[in-house]
């Protein structure tokens, strides 16, 4: 009798010992995924958005005529940048380096797609369009003001000092400061689209 329990009690600890060997590791790692701890050696380049920010659907005025799709700002990866007033130095290197960084993609390039927003006496459009022929260019007005009220914006208010990463689903979700370097940009994307199975 006596020996009936202490078996039926050493199966017991043995089934449970053999359900923490499954679950332990399990719910380790689900802790660890989405509690607060972050391993150390993974840090983006840019400033995480959280939580990120849906934009709003909107149809904007492009520079060169017509009209953006309502939904331009998802299926794809989006670099966004707002200049207000003449484009100079600052803006040329962040759309040159946005222009490179898509570039340095190779095959993945076309899930990433660039968005300049700009005045109308921001910069020439024709040699605008001959050095970057796949930036959308946007004509800034009245229209953008529910997009770029949520962009959290540097020190000039006229311009945004920033360039903004948006999801395939349309969602703010990092932004680069003015002397980030174009190289952890790269390695953000890189990572981004290596783990994405959206965009």
């Amino acid at each position: 009798m006596t020996s009936g329990r202490t078996r039926d009690r050493r199966r017991r600890r043995q089934l449970i010992g053999l359900a923490l060997l499954f679950f332990a590791p399990l719910g380790l790692s689900f802790y660890l995924y989405y509690g607060t701890w972050r391993p150390a050696g993974r840090v983006n380049a840019g400033v995480l958005i959280d939580p990120a920010k849906p934009l709003p659907a909107l149809s904007l005025p492009l520079e060169l005529g017509g009209r953006t799709d309502a939904h331009f700002l998802t299926g794809k990866w989006t670099f966004l940048y707002v200049q207000r007033g003449r484009c100079g130095d600052d803006c040329r290197r962040h759309l040159y380096d946005t222009r490179q960084v898509r570039i340095a993609l190779d095959r993945d390039r076309d899930r990433v797609q660039r968005v300049f927003i700009g005045d109308g006496d921001c910069c020439d459009m024709q040699e605008l369009r001959e050095a970057h022929p796949d930036l959308i260019a946007v004509r800034a007005g009245p229209d953008d003001e529910p997009l770029l009220a949520l962009l959290p914006r540097g020190a000039d208010t006229r311009t945004s000092e920033r360039v903004y990463l948006i999801d395939p689903l349309g969602n703010l979700m990092m932004f680069y400061s003015a002397g980030a370097n174009p190289k952890g940009m790269l390695e953000d994307m890189k990572r981004l689209l290596r783990l994405s199975h959206i965009g």
